[in-house]
């Protein structure tokens, strides 16, 4: 026990190292590199992505649905995580040359509308399908009850009205049936149904992970479903794509799932690889992820939702992908 204690420590200090490093590089390029052409979010048969690539690392771009690994419409705007839906755009990003962070609000023509400081290092971002609410995750650190190591904070914003919950901690929280209250609850990957109200995220709690239902006017939660990290709701809203972590232990990495919120039937899918992403649905039947592919680079890979086929890689040099 003592020497699984010492290997999950040392690992999660390496990935908080890594995540350091990772977004520290990838925001601190220039943010005037020249377009090679006019990104918009505007809904169409385009996928969005954060480049990876040595010419223009961190930049957001676009490509053809139809030719995916062909030529990529680069945009001046970096981000350090991005993502996109019915013309809104998400940018988690670097305060201009300061080592502090903020989410920037994106209108179709990539232009800020508004921004709001970010306490913590980007890690996960999302838009509902009508483009109205935001949400988006960050590291964070100095949580008691966590001894220093990092903490998440997940925070949802409603454009329409500017109504903003900057820490899901602060809802009330049903566990199995129950109230239940805890000093170190943490909330991360939101993902939101079609009515801009309700949302799925991970939960955690007393080495727990759960699929919580929330409610954003209400200010709750309720678990649904245990070990379920990242989620992602399908276009049709019945099924929920996660990953999970092998066996109960994130040090033996994550496998990629789809669960069915009718059924609680969990359906693995054919990717076998550790993915360490909060995947993105291409369509009713495909899902897109990014995996790592040496230091600062990535790829987007899919692989179909019902479990069968196998894995292809989509998108060279990229991660962070959203289809619009």
């Amino acid at each position: 026990m003592r020497t699984r204690i010492i290997i999950a420590v040392v690992g999660v200090l390496v990935l908080a190292g890594a995540a350091v490093a990772y977004v520290g590089f990838a925001s601190a390029r220039s943010h005037d590199v020249a377009a090679t052409g006019a990104v918009s979010l505007a809904p169409g048969p385009r996928l969005l992505f954060r480049s990876t690539a040595d010419a223009d690392r961190g930049h957001v771009a676009t490509v053809a649905v139809t030719d995916p690994g062909g030529p990529r419409t680069v945009s001046p705007l970096s981000c350090a995580r991005v993502y996109a839906a019915g013309g809104t755009g998400l940018c988690l990003r670097q305060d201009g040359d300061l080592t502090t962070y903020q989410l920037a609000v994106l209108d179709r023509g990539l232009g800020v509308q508004r921004e709001i400081p970010l306490v913590g290092l980007p890690n996960r971002a999302r838009v509902s399908a009508s483009g109205r609410m935001l949400a988006w995750t960050v590291f964070v650190t100095g949580d008691s009850y966590n001894g220093g190591l990092f903490s998440t904070r997940a925070g949802i914003l409603d454009t329409a009205n500017g109504d903003l919950a900057g820490t899901l901690e602060d809802y009330a929280v049903t566990l199995d049936g129950r109230p239940y209250q805890a000093a170190d609850l943490n909330f991360w990957g939101v993902t939101f149904t079609r009515d801009d109200r309700h949302f799925y995220a991970t939960m955690s709690t007393a080495g727990r992970r759960y699929l919580v239902a929330g409610d954003f006017a209400a200010h709750t939660v309720r678990t649904v479903h245990e070990n379920v990290e990242c989620p992602s709701l399908s276009p049709d809203g019945t099924r929920v794509a996660f990953k999970s972590a092998v066996d109960g232990d994130p040090a033996r990495g994550w496998r990629l799932s789809v669960l069915d919120l009718a059924t609680s039937k969990v359906t693995p899918l054919a990717e076998s690889r550790s993915v360490d992403d909060q995947p993105a649905w291409l369509d009713d039947h495909t899902i897109g992820y990014g995996l790592p592919r040496g230091p600062g680079h990535a790829d987007v890979w899919s692989v179909p939702a019902d479990g069968r086929g196998a894995p292809r890689l989509l998108i060279p040099d990229a991660e962070s992908p959203a289809a619009l």
